[in-house]
């Protein structure tokens, strides 16, 4: 209808209206939708994992995941700028409980400065634009539905550039900059774990503590999901001996996580063989604790002397 729009689910909140998700994505409206990462039933749990985010990833829309509530603050704002010129539907994820649920110190702007990087929503079509009459939601069958959802892939692809070029932007205005991912002490690791949200925060302290015993550990998290920047990730993980994804959601398709398989695509289209590791975790909120992701850490390291005793993992579960 021409109006800027933002709405916030969750879990089956997510689920009940998924038909909607590709509706909104398929009329290029620039919606933004705040998830708040919860399991999916069944059984019935409320508490964090990234199941319902991942049921839809391919639903068209950008995705972009947050470590902490700085960062799901600036990514909503950066997310309306996103939607506007990419003319797509935006999600932006905070894990449930771990974040929307503590408390944390957060850096805000005034409302100026964020209205003023936003700037006006001037739609060139809209429901109620009585001076240029459009269909919305018209049938289209065999004859145009294949070229429409080609133009929509083609806008996701182009998408890219516009996160990169508005995260710059943001970034002068702040100083708090977001790329594709985040490397955490990368340079010159040869283990390096990948994982995305919250996750990444108790990654960061394992890092820390592995690298001041002399391991080569790094980490990296990955911002955006949709679109995946395979050949930015492919490049960074160049000099990676062992690699562990880890996914807090599982695809329930007898191989590793949406995560893991994103990572091993992207390597693979880049000419790279590499030893990856799947870790499934954190599922309906089961805590992860830093001894677990040293456990990743050291089993990555018999991984790079070729001691691999599995290549997709249950971390924590009682089996």
């Amino acid at each position: 209808a021409g109006g800027r729009v933002m709405t916030g689910p969750s879990s089956q909140g997510l689920a009940l209206m998924a038909e909607m998700l590709y509706i909104a994505a398929g009329l290029r409206l620039p919606i933004v939708l705040a998830d708040v990462n919860r399991a999916l039933s069944s059984p019935i749990n409320i508490h964090c994992d990234h199941s319902d985010t991942m049921m839809v990833r391919d639903a068209g829309w950008v995705q972009i995941f947050s470590e902490n509530a700085q960062e799901a603050y600036d990514n909503m704002i950066q997310a309306v700028r996103i939607a506007e010129t990419a003319k797509l539907p935006v999600v932006v994820t905070t894990d449930g409980f771990i974040i929307s649920h503590g408390m944390e110190r957060i850096e805000i702007l005034d409302d100026a400065e964020v209205k003023k990087f936003v700037g006006e929503y001037k739609p060139k079509d809209y429901l109620l634009n009585f001076d240029r009459i459009l269909t919305v939601g018209a049938l289209d069958l065999t004859d145009y539905y294949f070229e429409h959802r080609r133009q929509l892939a083609e806008g996701v692809m182009a998408s890219k550039a516009i996160i990169s070029d508005v995260s710059k932007e943001f970034g002068k205005n702040t100083g708090r900059s977001y790329g594709l991912f985040e490397d955490y002490k990368m340079a010159g690791a040869e283990l390096i774990i990948i994982a995305m949200g919250s996750t990444a925060g108790t990654a960061k302290v394992v890092v820390d503590a592995m690298r001041e015993k002399g391991v080569k550990a790094g980490l990296m998290k990955p911002r955006v999901f949709r679109p995946f920047p395979k050949e930015e990730i492919a490049d960074a993980l160049k000099g990676a001996r062992a690699i562990a994804v880890m996914d807090r959601s599982d695809s329930l398709n007898g191989h590793e996580g949406p995560l893991c398989l994103e990572v091993k695509a992207a390597l693979y289209d880049n000419g790279m063989n590499k030893t990856i590791l799947n870790y499934i975790y954190g599922l309906g909120g089961r805590e992860l604790k830093l001894e677990d992701v040293e456990y990743i850490y050291n089993e990555l390291s018999e991984a790079a002397k070729g001691k691999v005793k599995a290549k997709v993992n249950y971390l924590g579960v009682r089996e």
